[in-house]
């Protein structure tokens, strides 16, 4: 009769330190950062006025038409980019090796902080504010695009959490 055991896979858990609270947060932090911004999406797409005339929408965006399709996969991709951080704090289900998820958290960090600061000149340009019809709706668009900005910072935080707890396994 052969005994089955769970072994190597409690002992693989049990030697990494769990995930501190603060990563912990800040994971669950990054998923909801993504939220507003793909409900704005959604919305306009769905045909609710969020600042952009009929004609923007239509020249500019493709809505109605091809542009429904771009911004609500927009949405859904960066909504599950999001949930990335999750396995880096997660104890249950690890898809790759430790030092793979860390190479590829280091250059999720990387590429998010580079999409950052490249909305940041995208959000600045004269060519962007004259889409929107009032002021209110751009400040509405600030509101709601502000908390993608803290994504970087935290992702990169969450990253460093899990190399540094990863790492000590390697050298223990």
């Amino acid at each position: 009769m052969e005994v089955m055991t769970t072994a190597p896979a409690a002992l693989s858990a049990a030697s990494t330190a769990p995930a501190p609270v603060w990563a912990r947060r800040a994971a669950h932090a990054i998923a909801l950062c993504a939220v507003p911004s793909g409900l704005w999406r959604i919305a306009m797409a769905s045909g609710v006025y969020v600042g952009y005339s009929d004609q923007v929408l239509r020249d500019v965006f493709g809505i109605p038409g091809w542009g429904v399709a771009y911004v609500v996969g927009l949405s859904v991709i960066a909504e599950l980019a999001a949930l990335f951080p999750l396995l880096l704090v997660s104890d249950r289900w690890r898809p790759l090796r430790p030092r793979t998820l860390a190479a590829l958290a280091w250059t999720a960090s990387t590429v998010l902080v580079l999409v950052a600061l490249s909305q940041l000149v995208v959000a600045f340009t004269v060519e962007s504010q004259t889409y929107m019809s009032s002021g209110t709706a751009q400040t509405v668009w600030g509101f709601v695009f502000a908390p993608l900005f803290a994504i970087p910072v935290l992702m990169t935080a969450v990253t460093w959490s899990y190399a540094k707890r990863h790492r000590a396994r390697g050298r223990a």
